[in-house]
Order: structure tokens, then sequence, then C-alpha cells
């Protein structure tokens, strides 16, 4: 097995476990769905240039926002912003499955995992 497919199944395991959290906690599938593509979003950036795509997306598809809002929903005990997160989460592992990954500045097909064809 090549690394790059063991990177995707772990993504794609990443994303089932969100979505067992989600389903754990009784949120509703139906938001679930409507909201999964938000942070796609992002792309908008590239309506600008390359940089300023690349800097707006990969803020929609690090790990490290969701990560702080996260804690903040445990500290907080906020259900809806646990429920937010785990959602971005999912779309984030969702993404990094199918091998979009964050952006370089020179082209939205270039990104940390793979060249996007």
């Amino acid at each position: 097995m090549s690394l790059r497919k063991l990177i995707s199944i772990e993504y794609a395991i990443g994303f089932i476990i969100c979505l067992l959290f989600y389903i754990h906690l009784e949120y509703s599938i139906l938001l679930f769905i409507l909201l999964l593509l938000v942070p796609d979003i992002t792309m908008l950036g590239y309506l600008f240039n390359n940089k300023i795509g690349a800097i707006v997306y990969n803020f929609g598809h690090s790990l490290i926002v969701p990560a702080i809002l996260l804690v903040l929903a445990f500290l907080t005990e906020s259900s809806s912003l646990l429920m937010l997160v785990i959602i971005w989460l999912a779309h984030i592992y969702l993404d990094r499955s199918m091998g979009f990954g964050l952006k370089y500045n020179n082209a939205f097909k270039e990104t940390h995992l793979q060249k996007i064809d």
C-alpha cells in the first residue's frame, strides 16, 4: 500500500469518527449534510489572486482554528459550537481523504498532499 493511500485512509477514518461523534451526540443529520460544504466558501478568496486565495482557503481548511474552537466548546459547554466544530473537522478530514490539502500560493491545484490533476 502506498503512503498516499495510507494517508487517505487515515483521513477517511477521521471523517468517520467525526460523523460517529456527531450522531452519538444526537445532532441533526440534516444540518450535518447542509453545513458540511460550508468551509468551501473560503475558495472565494481565489477571486482576488492565488496568494489571497491560498491564505483564505487554508484558514478554512487548517486544523488549527477548529481545534481551538473545540477546546472553547468544551470549556464553555457550548453544544452549538461543538456541533459546528465537528462538522468543520469532518469537512477537513473528508477533503484530505480525497487528496485536497492545504494550498500553496502559486496555484489552486498544488496542495501539501499532492498535485491535483
